[in-house]
């Protein structure tokens, strides 16, 4: 039996349109199935499968009606009553917020704070500065 002859790399060099025909054969986005992620869906289907497994779907769970609090750091409180513009009654500033109270920074004077809700470091120093934490109502009239 005769030996086969091998294969040899054509490097077309001195060729005109390097083996790939027309001319025009090469131009534009159709010669390459559309523009980016066209057809993943349907020519393009097995490199979807392949390299883009997780590309189609829902992808968790978002609450668009998630209300969320206004919040305010205790170092802001601070600012507010050290400016002088927080209302005083005998030796103690009050502060009235619609919102959630969070525990960063210091107080140095005792506030009264009024508000939805506090963080747990919140409270803690508010009360180490003699101040006092208060719940206000959520509950509509």
């Amino acid at each position: 039996m005769p030996k086969r002859k091998k294969k040899k790399k054509v490097y077309l060099r001195g060729f005109r349109r390097h083996g790939h025909g027309n001319i025009k054969n090469r131009r534009g986005s159709g010669n390459k199935g559309g523009k980016g992620n066209a057809g993943l869906h349907k020519h393009k289907w097995t490199y979807t499968v392949k390299y883009l497994k997780d590309h189609f779907g829902k992808k968790g769970f978002v609450r668009h009606n998630k209300k969320q609090l206004p919040v305010i750091n205790l170092w802001e409180i601070e600012k507010l009553a050290s400016e002088g513009k927080l209302d005083k009654i005998d030796d103690r500033y009050i502060f009235e917020f619609k919102g959630k109270v969070l525990g960063l920074g210091t107080l140095t004077s005792p506030v009264v704070v009024k508000a939805l809700s506090f963080s747990s470091k919140a409270m803690e120093r508010i009360k180490e500065a003699g101040g006092e934490a208060v719940l206000l109502n959520t509950a509509k009239n």
